[in-house]
């Protein structure tokens, strides 16, 4: 398949180049992150000894996928649905951009395309009802600086641009797939500067709470007796 020699470059080394610096900004944070040592416990451990630091520390990573864990998610499904349909199509739409020029072969199966296009494009509504939430909300505009708009308007823009980029057909025209990859190289900078990564705190965050509160006798939650 004929392709132009921009959209080669988008595709390969322009992705290639994003992907270095993004791995540069997020190596010197997580050493910066490990400077900072956990401070000892200052109580005695309390609680059932039925569990320990390593089985709180396990929970605590496995909580995101356990949404009866916690209060918020259990009682707002709905919110918990579109944290995972939004988050599926981000993965989606990152593969995708590893799919095109690596493994094109895949999108030749009808499947696949329906399926990615299917993940995608739910995540591109669930982002428009994102929009709308922080733009209405009053708490959540209390909440929102202008790094959130522009993350959110930005990732509803390339969620949009990888869906019509899933069947993979320059000859129709490259300026989908243009703006799509060099969309994906923007986010690749772009993000471990912005709120977005906060997901790679995640791993940090949830071992020392973890580690404290199975110490505590805490986690995993006891399950309640009926």
């Amino acid at each position: 398949m004929q392709i132009s020699e921009l959209l080669r470059f988008s595709e390969n080394e322009l992705q290639e180049f994003a992907l270095l610096i993004m791995a540069c900004v997020y190596t010197l944070r997580i050493i910066w992150i490990l400077h900072f040592k956990a401070g000892r416990e200052r109580q005695a451990p309390t609680g059932q000894f039925r569990t320990n630091k390593k089985k709180g520390i396990v929970y605590s990573w496995m909580n995101i996928a356990m949404p009866w864990a916690m209060e918020s998610t259990r009682k707002k499904s709905f919110f918990y649905a579109q944290f995972v349909i939004f988050h599926l199509g981000v993965v989606a739409a990152i593969g995708l951009s590893f799919i095109i020029p690596y493994a094109p072969g895949w999108l030749e199966s009808v499947s696949v395309v329906y399926a990615l296009q299917a993940i995608i494009g739910l995540a591109f509504l669930v982002s428009l009802i994102r929009v709308f939430r922080r733009i209405t909300d009053k708490y959540m505009r209390a909440i929102s600086s202008p790094d959130d708009y522009f993350s959110l308007l930005l990732l509803t823009v390339w969620f949009f641009f990888a869906f019509f980029s899933v069947p993979n057909n320059p000859q129709a025209g490259e300026t989908v797939l243009l703006v799509f990859f060099m969309l994906t190289a923007f986010f690749l900078i772009y993000v471990p500067f912005s709120k977005i990564s906060h997901y790679l705190y995640y791993p940090f965050t949830r071992y020392y709470f973890g580690k404290t509160m199975g110490y505590r006798g805490v986690y995993p939650l006891a399950k309640a007796k009926r």
